[in-house]
């Protein structure tokens, strides 16, 4: 399946929360997609059908695919420690949402061009990959060519949100990966248990 590219409000509105950041139309249309979108009367959701919104959810959340989702998930279960948890921290370990959190793009789905179009480096070395894994103490910069780009510095400029994992110096236009984050650092709404649930099945 190719990556979704219609509309996002869409996509919020199917989950009830605004997944892609503030969105004025989310705030004007906060209730499901279609015909009986508004209707409140919905029956009760399966224990199967609320697995699959959080897993859904999580993937739209972060732009990943089923199949590279699948494989995260296997190496969280893997992994030393909670799965659910492992998992999600492999996703704020990716390359594009560290870009993203870095406020290097407004957007995952901004961030992850950016690395695709060479515009990002990492320790030095230009990196393309958005899925890239990132370790603790990678420095992760604008490449110099870039530095001069609108879209970035206009991304930066509005950018306020800050992460006690991921530090970032607005004059070199470099940051550091300090470490992975803790389940209470992620701020995204997603039940990462009910993915296990789901994948464990």
């Amino acid at each position: 399946m190719a990556r979704y590219t219609g509309p996002k409000t869409k996509i919020a509105r199917k989950f009830g929360e605004a997944i892609f950041g503030e969105d004025k139309s989310f705030e004007k249309r906060n209730y499901p997609p279609g015909q009986h979108g508004a209707n409140k009367r919905r029956g009760k959701k399966s224990e199967y059908a609320i697995q699959l919104m959080e897993k859904q959810k999580a993937k739209y959340t972060y732009g990943i695919l089923e199949r590279q989702f699948r494989t995260m998930f296997k190496r969280a279960r893997t992994a030393p420690g909670i799965t659910g948890e492992v998992l999600l921290q492999l996703c704020e370990s990716r390359l594009d949402n560290v870009v993203y959190r870095m406020g290097i793009s407004p957007s995952r789905s901004g961030a992850r061009q950016l690395v695709s179009h060479r515009h990002i480096t990492v320790n030095g070395e230009l990196v393309n990959i958005p899925s890239y894994q990132l370790q603790a103490g990678d420095v992760v910069a604008v490449r110099e060519k870039s530095k001069s780009l609108e879209a970035i510095n206009n991304s930066l400029s509005n950018s306020s949100k800050v992460y006690e994992w991921i530090t970032w110096n607005d004059g070199s236009k470099q940051g550091t990966f300090v470490s992975v984050p803790a389940r209470i650092q992620i701020p995204e709404n997603i039940n990462e248990q009910f993915i296990v649930e789901l994948y464990s099945k």
